[in-house]
């Protein structure tokens, strides 16, 4: 069964655009909020890029290339296990936990910053650092947490 293995997020409290990290703090639990994305989430400014999403296999194809992929390190906040990768195609809309719905809305592309932070040439994650998304609905999420596909995206 698809589930939640990481969330990462960007407090307040943290230095807010280090040189040689993405600025993310890994937790259990944390809140969706509609329209914006992760609640405490200094990141979350509405529209299509509310939470960058990234498949689990991905992540460890990526350690497999010598990428750094703790929680947090490729700038994503919500790391997914066990979805097939099709799956996550614009439209696309997946309840995490009980309550929580996000929707994809566009393919997450590298760039300078990324390519900094990891040392690697944007070429080399292209196509492989998961998606943008949006909340639809809010609620309560946490690792571990069951993933549940809703709407398949548009390449279905």
């Amino acid at each position: 069964m698809p589930h939640l293995v990481s969330i990462a997020y960007r407090p307040a409290d943290i230095e807010q655009r280090p040189e040689d990290h993405y600025a993310r703090v890994a937790v259990e639990r944390a809140t969706l909020i509609e329209g914006r994305g992760i609640a405490g989430d200094t990141k979350g400014t509405g529209g299509k890029r509310q939470l960058n999403v990234m498949l689990a296999e991905a992540v460890y194809g990526l350690r497999a290339e010598g990428f750094r992929t703790a929680p947090g390190e490729l700038g994503e906040q919500l790391v997914i296990a066990g979805l097939e990768p099709g799956l996550l195609a614009p439209g696309a809309r997946l309840r995490l936990g009980e309550a929580a719905v996000i929707e994809v809305t566009i393919p997450r592309t590298p760039c300078s910053r990324f390519e900094h932070i990891q040392g690697k040439p944007i070429k080399a994650a292209w196509g492989k650092i998961g998606v943008m998304a949006r909340v639809v609905c809010g609620g309560e999420i946490a690792v571990g947490a069951e993933i549940a596909v809703l709407v398949k995206g548009d390449s279905e």
